[in-house]
């Protein structure tokens, strides 16, 4: 599972096995998982988070959209 970035407590990654998914990155932080659509960037689903938090994590996957389907997208394209 590819890290793509770390920012603070959070964890920005993909799972090897998801190019069948469209283009998506997940969050971790301690037991809190959060994954979100890039194209758009939306929520998708999260386990652990509370809304306040996933407010901010959308706004992060916002913010740094460019890099992860740059990460996404050289990965799959092997």
């Amino acid at each position: 599972m590819p890290t793509v970035l770390r920012l603070g407590p959070y964890r920005f990654f993909f799972y090897a096995n998801e190019n069948e998914e469209p283009a998506h990155i997940h969050v971790q932080r301690d037991r809190a998982l959060a994954k979100f659509w890039l194209k758009p960037v939306a929520y998708a689903s999260s386990s652990g988070f509370s809304a306040q938090e996933l407010s901010k994590l959308l706004k992060l996957v916002e913010e740094n959209k460019e890099v992860f389907e740059e990460a996404w997208n050289e990965f799959f394209s092997r």
